[in-house]
């Protein structure tokens, strides 16, 4: 097929699809010009690799004109306002969620919404003066949000301290059941008072979110602030990920002829490519992309070049070892099952974190000229692919073995990794047990934990957040106002999203 062949498909499927939206259309419609037209050049070989679905570039094309993922300082910008979008710094709880509306609308990503919102209670906190006023002010802020950011990869963070804003941000919630934003709570259980905890417990519960990042842990990330945006990515505030490119391990493994084959010539061919693939468009993104040349978030100090890192994502491992243990003739010890197994995973992921740390990258100071490794969500075309580290849907085990699995493989990745655990819908009469879970899971070396209640219309899908009723809609061919539900259809569809195992407390 000639390239304007490739071309003219692309653009008529997207032109005549009725389940799009005007925005949906228009947005995939900017996207075309990018797979097609290369600014840089991707290193020999790369395209086998891609080819064969060891490696993906997670369709953010070869002309990037803007990083992946941004995290702009929001409480400078509070502090000082915005020259360039001519707001002054706000004096009151109005003025300030105005300001941010405005700001949010000029913050790109690669979903073209911005991903990361801020911790928004330690934003709107100082301004409240009147917690009736603040009260109507924010219900109506989180409903345009949704209405306005058609994307659940916008991630709001509240947390650790319990504040008045926090409260009303969970109550707010709680009552409008939105998929937008997901909002994460900072956790660390010598901060956060129980109550608090509990509180987000019940809106987890009741609509998927927050869920609980390990704080205590998270702090030490970076040698600045940080915070948790997209699906549950980790990165620096003031800055934030130049790309996200990563190796799938079940297609690595079906390219090994054994275990030693795997680790000694597969891993570091594929670490090799992934890496010099990420610095390419990384160099462009600096030296020739508009972004880092010209835009005001960069200019008036919001974002850092020196606060951006590279996200090495992984996913596959479950089928990678499952593949390994096969080949060895072991096909009855699985991923979550055996101490063989994992213990095979943990030598998979000590051999790929020994390679890609030592990859040096000019470009991402603030992780110590390293890649960071990211369990990464998947894709919604994935088929028997799980995403990160997970144990694969249909295959879990009991809850409180799951937890101490998931601890033992969340500390390999430094910029996000997460578990979902829905709960049966009576796990909402005792938010408090869910509580005691995550401080043992917490306890264990988990990083991220997300439940919701199996009666919950919002769901999360992998790291976003999409409702079951929009997926059912979009199903019958009906256009949705959410982005995410056209990933979350594939993924119900490919992964069965919706037969995973439901817990009891």
């Amino acid at each position: 097929m000639s390239l304007q062949q490739e071309i003219y498909e692309s653009t008529m499927r997207i032109a005549t699809d009725t389940s799009l939206t005007h925005e949906q259309a228009m947005m995939n419609l900017s996207k075309i010009p990018g797979q097609f037209v290369y600014g840089f050049t991707p290193p020999e070989g790369y395209d086998r690799l891609l080819a064969s679905g060891v490696l993906s570039d997670l369709g953010e094309g070869y002309a990037p004109i803007c990083p992946r993922y941004l995290l702009p300082d929001y409480e400078l910008f509070l502090e000082k306002g915005c020259r360039f979008l001519r707001i002054d710094p706000p004096k009151d709880l109005f003025e300030a969620i105005e300001a941010l509306k405005m700001f949010y609308r000029h913050v790109p990503s690669i979903t073209n919404f911005p991903v990361y919102l801020g911790r928004l209670d330690r934003l709107l906190q100082p301004f409240i003066r009147d917690e009736e006023q603040a009260r109507y002010l924010i219900r109506h802020f989180l409903t345009f949000l949704d209405r306005t950011i058609s994307d659940s990869y916008a991630h709001a963070n509240i947390g650790p301290e319990a504040t008045l804003a926090g409260e009303i941000l969970l109550d707010c919630d709680y009552e409008l059941q939105n998929a937008t934003p997901s909002i994460t709570l900072l956790y660390d259980p010598e901060i956060t008072p129980d109550a608090f905890a509990a509180r987000c417990a019940r809106n987890d519960l009741a609509c998927a979110k927050p869920s609980f990042a390990n704080d205590r842990v998270y702090r030490q990330a970076y040698r600045v602030p940080y915070g948790v945006a997209s699906c549950y990515n980790v990165l620096p505030v003031g800055g934030g990920a130049f790309t996200l490119a990563r190796l799938n391990l079940k297609a690595a493994a079906d390219q090994a002829k054994d275990i030693e084959d795997l680790l000694e010539r597969v891993l570091p061919e594929a670490v090799r490519l992934n890496c010099a693939f990420m610095d390419a468009k990384i160099a462009f993104l600096i030296e020739k992309s508009l972004f880092f040349k010209a835009n005001f978030l960069v200019q008036e100090g919001f974002l850092r070049l020196d606060r951006f890192t590279g996200m090495f994502g992984v996913v596959g491992l479950a089928e990678c070892v499952n593949r390994l243990e096969a080949l060895s003739g072991r096909a009855d010890l699985r991923y979550g099952h055996s101490g063989e197994a994992d213990a095979l995973a943990h030598r998979v992921m000590r051999r790929l974190t020994e390679l890609v740390n030592a990859y040096q990258s000019p470009y991402c100071a603030v992780s110590g000229g390293r890649f960071s490794l990211h369990a990464q969500v998947g894709l919604d075309t994935d088929i028997g692919v799980s995403s990160g580290a997970r144990i694969p849907i249909g295959d879990e085990i009991a809850l409180y073995e799951h937890l101490r699995h998931a601890g033992q493989f969340h500390p390999y990745f430094h910029s996000g990794v997460g578990d979902i655990f829905p709960f049966e819908v009576t796990a909402k009469k005792n938010p408090e047990s869910l509580v005691d879970i995550v401080k043992g899971a917490f306890s264990v070396g988990m990083r991220y934990f997300s439940a919701y209640a199996d009666d919950s219309d919002v769901i999360r899908i992998t790291g976003y957040l999409v409702k079951k009723s929009d997926i059912e809609k979009l199903a019958r061919g009906e256009a949705v106002q959410q982005d995410n539900v056209i990933w979350g259809l594939g993924e119900v569809r490919n992964s069965h999203i919706l037969e995973r195992k439901v817990r009891s407390l």
